[in-house]
Formats: structure tokens, C-alpha cells, sequence
């Protein structure tokens, strides 16, 4: 079972703003959704967005891989379930899946790797220390 403090659940309503002219999701709209998810969890891992704009030290994404498997449709209510899925010395991966309401199917995957950037120089900086045990079981040693 994965640890509370690294997952998180979201509810969002399609709205017509979040579809194309037929009434489907378009997938700006599951981006937006998964960002806001991502923003969340992010809090849960002791990245706040006020902390962050203080220290100016922001996970930023550098890479997103995500599956289309079915469509959502105006009205639908969505659930946006994510976890942290690793962690790396300097970069971490998290996991996202969505689903309708009340049903079982998934209708979008979504991986996204992490690394937090110093700004406003823009210098990757690794993970915090405290990461590796704290994420133990999703540590992955360097190869």
C-alpha cells in the first residue's frame, strides 16, 4: 500500500472550456488537471507554493509521457489519482491516472520526471538529503 504523504486525489467537473466542439477532453485540458494534482502532491512532499516562492527552488518537469485510453466528455467527473513513483539522486518520478467517477476504467496514464531548479539562475540542485530515507522504498540507486 502506498504511504498517504505521497499520493494524492483530485476532483475536477469537464467543463466546456476543457473540451473541443464534439463535447471531448482535449489534452491541454488533462495536463492542466494533472498539473494541478502535481502542484498538490508537490505540497504534500514539503514543497509548498509559498515556500517555494520565497526560496525560489521549483520542481520543474523534464519530461512527460502520457496515454490517451478513453475519452472524457463534458460533464464528467474526473478523479486525478497521483503518487511519487521514485526517486533519484536528482530527479524524481511521479504517476498519474484518471478516472470517471464511480468507474473502474482508466482513461488517461501520465509519468512525469522532476528536478528541482534553482532559480533565476536555473541550476538543477539535487534532491533534498533527508529524500533517500525518508522515500526509501522508492529510492533508486544509481546503475
Amino acid at each position: 500500500m502506498q504511504d498517504p504523504d505521497t499520493t494524492i486525489e483530485t476532483r475536477e467537473e469537464v467543463m466546456f472550456f476543457d473540451t473541443d466542439i464534439g463535447g471531448v477532453v482535449h489534452n491541454i485540458a488533462y495536463l492542466r488537471m494533472i498539473e494541478t494534482a502535481r502542484t498538490r502532491l508537490a505540497a504534500k512532499l514539503g514543497m509548498r507554493l509559498r515556500d517555494m516562492a520565497q526560496t525560489q527552488l521549483y520542481p520543474v518537469v523534464v519530461r512527460t509521457e502520457i496515454d490517451y485510453r478513453k475519452p472524457a466528455t463534458l460533464g464528467d467527473e474526473l478523479i486525478i489519482s497521483g503518487r511519487l513513483e521514485s526517486v533519484e539522486r536528482v530527479r524524481f518520478w511521479v504517476a498519474f491516472e484518471i478516472r470517471r467517477a464511480g468507474e473502474e476504467t482508466v482513461l488517461i496514464t501520465c509519468r512525469q520526471s522532476l528536478a528541482l531548479v534553482q532559480m533565476p539562475a536555473g541550476k538543477p540542485v539535487r534532491l533534498p538529503e533527508d529524500w533517500a530515507e525518508k522515500y526509501a522504498s522508492l529510492f533508486l540507486k544509481k546503475r
